[in-house]
């Protein structure tokens, strides 16, 4: 064992999205000379920077520079491709690393709870994401957007981003990072029209403002909101007047704006938002024809929250269309051998330190974003998220309560991936990537072009670090 492996801590991410980046950020900030590998399960680092946010965003794109500069740049190692769990355990991790810190993030979307939610032309919004934003794993579905019009459900910012997407023009699409064959396929739908279902009233729309005045701003896109639907019901005032946030009252207003607008009738495309509706069955003979929706009110319930409840189940509205995307919510999945929570779908935890069965920490055990916290907040938010654990093990490291891993060398656990994982992508091997994919934009005029499969982004990162144990950036 050398000296410096004796002294320096070293610590692994498990996970390179932003939550792992801010962690690791956070961790050299707070001290310094600490050895940080990032084992992530792509080829490719950042995450939903890089496979959930949406292509017409270019601006949130750039914190991958930033990202870049404060972990890799400062001596972090990017493992890719190592999924944990599978090629290597959670036991193993703890025998070569002095913490383990998870940031896997909410992997799996969750469910209606529907008759006819699994109709092919059914998808969760996290697919259709995927899908565009060219993730390995969802290249090869595909979308039959035939159909003149589609519907959304759910009224949050992943709700918005599909709806732009699906309105979009073919000319504005093109100047993205969209992936090729969702590019293809975009430029050849049908869709006219989408429908975006919210439960609950305007008042409780999920939007940011700028996801939502960005909507009502689309070249060729006729946004319409029903003046009446806009109107508050007498809980939702008193709500909105004593509890509601600046971003609810504004989005309030922006919808006021919208609901007062005459219809655009050059627009080619329209986006329709609908409030306090809520799916009841998705209907079809072999696949999506149509969905039901029933109406629904605003309630304050014994416990002071607002609830949207059915006013009659037999109110009931028939919406044909032939696409229908959930944005309901991301839901986290388990890691084998590491404690987790079936109600809450988190990593138990105080603070960023995971707790054990009897409720008590777990030694060099932490988890940051939403593993730890469930889906909320927006990219920023893991910043302070990740600085909460990091000051947890902070003070963890200088209390002496992290223990010395029983392989401390550096080399140990890289002998170890290299036996497993003879395709692992390093830091040089990501540079590859990325460096062939700009290439490839700059001659097409856009901000990249996305590597989409994994044999394809292997195969560059291959030719530009065959040998796996070359982890250093």
């Amino acid at each position: 064992m050398t000296a410096a492996s004796r002294t320096r801590p070293r610590v692994a991410i498990v996970g390179a999205g932003p939550a792992g980046a801010f962690a690791a950020a956070s961790l050299l900030r707070a001290c310094g000379d600490v050895e940080i590998d990032l084992l992530e399960r792509l080829p490719t680092p950042w995450g939903l920077l890089r496979g959930g946010v949406a292509p017409d965003h270019q601006e949130i794109k750039r914190l991958e520079d930033t990202f870049d500069r404060q972990t890799l740049k400062r001596g972090c190692r990017f493992l890719g491709n190592v999924e944990v769990g599978a090629d290597i355990s959670h036991a193993e991790l703890m025998s070569h690393y002095g913490a383990v810190i998870y940031a896997t993030g909410a992997q799996t979307d969750k469910s209606l709870g529907i008759p006819g939610e699994d109709l092919p032309g059914s998808w969760a919004a996290t697919e259709f994401v995927a899908w565009y934003n060219g993730h390995p794993d969802f290249r090869d579905l595909e979308f039959d957007l035939s159909a003149r019009r589609a519907v959304v459900i759910g009224n949050g910012n992943v709700a918005a981003d599909v709806t732009r997407m699906l309105t979009l023009s073919a000319a504005e699409l093109a100047r993205t990072d969209v992936a090729d064959h969702a590019l293809q396929a975009l430029r050849e739908s049908s869709i006219e029209e989408v429908v975006v279902l919210g439960r609950r009233g305007p008042a409780q729309a999920a939007f940011t403002s700028a996801e939502l005045r960005e909507l009502g701003h689309l070249d060729g896109v006729d946004l319409r909101v029903d003046a009446a639907d806009v109107e508050l019901d007498g809980v939702s005032q008193q709500w909105l007047a004593q509890e509601g946030t600046f971003t609810a009252r504004t989005n309030v207003e922006l919808l006021r704006e919208f609901g007062a607008r005459p219809r655009r009738a050059d627009a080619e495309r329209r986006i329709v938002l609908r409030f306090l509706r809520s799916p009841r069955l998705i209907g079809g003979d072999g696949r999506v024809e149509s969905i039901d929706v029933r109406r629904n009110e605003i309630v304050r319930a014994d416990d002071g929250m607002l609830r949207a409840r059915p006013v009659d189940d037999e109110d009931r509205e028939t919406i044909d269309c032939g696409l229908v995307l959930r944005s309901v919510g991301y839901r986290a999945v388990p890691l084998p051998d590491v404690p987790f929570d079936e109600r809450s779908f988190v990593l138990p935890n105080a603070r960023g330190r995971v707790l054990g069965s009897d409720r008590e920490p777990l030694p060099g055990v932490y988890a940051v974003g939403w593993i730890k916290r469930g889906p909320t907040g927006i990219l920023g938010t893991n910043k302070r998220d990740a600085e909460e654990t990091v000051t947890c093990f902070a003070e963890d490291l200088a209390a002496g309560k992290l223990a010395q891993p029983a392989n401390a060398d550096r080399e140990q656990i890289d002998a170890l991936l290299a036996e497993r994982k003879p395709d692992i992508v390093t830091v040089a091997g990501w540079r590859a990537i990325a460096r062939h994919e700009l290439e490839a934009g700059r001659r097409e005029r856009r901000p990249r072009v996305k590597l989409t499969s994994r044999a394809e982004l292997l195969d560059v990162a291959r030719r530009a670090a065959p040998v796996p144990a070359a982890a250093h950036s």
